[in-house]
């Protein structure tokens, strides 16, 4: 301990847990959820040079595998700067977040090919509180971006100049005292990260590109839309958040009730995972995308999957769920829950 500050400035492990919003009421396991973050689509100015042909998307528990066409529709090459954010993380909640990865730079593991073959990227990070750019002071003070894994740091380890000039920056914040009653610290700034790379779209060309990477995915050892659960009072709330954010059908409550039954406790042992993705930065070019396909793997023909398809349309079912769309211009996010035993 340093001057009695003995809690972590880092993440415990790679995938975080937390308790969930209404654990005061849902079963003690429930402190063992995680929440998702969301991730998705390249990123830029919008475009009338580029047009995406085909966008071909696959998301399992996993991994994510995303292949797009583009064609440039100009008689000149097109050089642009492409950038796949990944998800904001909060330092502040930390311990509500599962991370994929430890690698404290590429998280989710991401890659790219262009026409089949690898491309370097430049990874852009940054450490914001408020409006305020803080990542060159972290840097000058040996503090990590993003302390975990590898840089993995306590409270404890920091030299007291710098752990005071942090508090007085408001870049550690007060996280409640020790079981000895010693102040104890979280940090307060958010990190913000993009994969970035130059792309050249040469004229009247077709190019390929593919991503994959490692999905943040929410868990909880429970679901809140078990019978038992989601008639309580209490949670009245949750259940109608749920309801909207992923078009929870009355055909989906009634299979999931005839497989949870109406008990209080969770017998049948189902689970909830979760996965966002951003969708919406496919509308930024030059026409709406001509051929879409979406493909769901809940990694079993058994669990239950819903999420708001908008104009999407079913074209098979099975153990995994396609979806297809034509002149497609998302307007909305992605959001997938899956329920069944894991």
């Amino acid at each position: 301990m340093v001057n009695g500050f003995s809690a972590p400035l880092t993440f415990r492990t790679p995938a975080l847990m937390l308790a969930f919003l209404v654990a005061t009421v849902w079963p003690a396991r429930a402190n063992d959820s995680a929440a998702e973050l969301s991730i998705g689509g390249l990123q830029f100015v919008r475009t009338n040079d580029v047009a995406m042909e085909s966008e071909n998307l696959r998301i399992a528990l996993d991994s994510v595998t995303v292949r797009y066409q583009f064609t440039n529709v100009t008689a000149k090459p097109v050089t642009m700067t492409v950038a796949f954010p990944l998800p904001d993380i909060d330092l502040s909640e930390a311990e509500n977040i599962a991370l994929p990865s430890d690698d404290p730079v590429n998280f989710v593991d991401f890659t790219t090919k262009v026409d089949g073959h690898p491309t370097p990227l430049t990874i852009d990070q940054r450490a914001i509180v408020g409006n305020k750019d803080v990542s060159a002071l972290l840097r000058e003070l040996k503090v990590p971006l993003l302390p975990i894994g590898s840089r993995e740091i306590r409270a404890a380890d920091l030299p007291d100049a710098t752990r005071t000039q942090l508090v007085d920056d408001g870049l550690l914040l007060p996280a409640g005292r020790s079981d000895n009653g010693r102040q104890q610290y979280a940090p307060g700034w958010v990190l913000k990260t993009s994969a970035v790379r130059q792309q050249v779209f040469p004229a009247a060309k077709k190019v390929t590109v593919e991503h994959q990477y490692r999905p943040s995915v929410g868990t909880s050892p429970d679901t809140i839309l078990r019978s038992g659960l989601r008639r309580s009072g209490a949670l009245s709330q949750e259940v109608q958040r749920y309801r909207k954010e992923y078009c929870i059908q009355d055909a989906f409550l009634a299979e999931l009730d005839k497989r949870a039954g109406s008990n209080q406790a969770n017998t049948s042992k189902l689970q909830e995972r979760r996965i966002s993705y951003v969708l919406k930065t496919g509308s930024n070019w030059a026409s709406p995308i001509r051929s879409f396909k979406l493909t769901i793997d809940p990694g079993g023909s058994d669990r239950l999957v819903s999420f708001c398809p908008g104009r999407l349309k079913t074209s098979s079912t099975g153990s995994t769920l396609e979806y297809t769309a034509n002149d497609f211009r998302p307007d909305a996010d992605l959001k997938i829950l899956v329920i069944g035993t894991f």
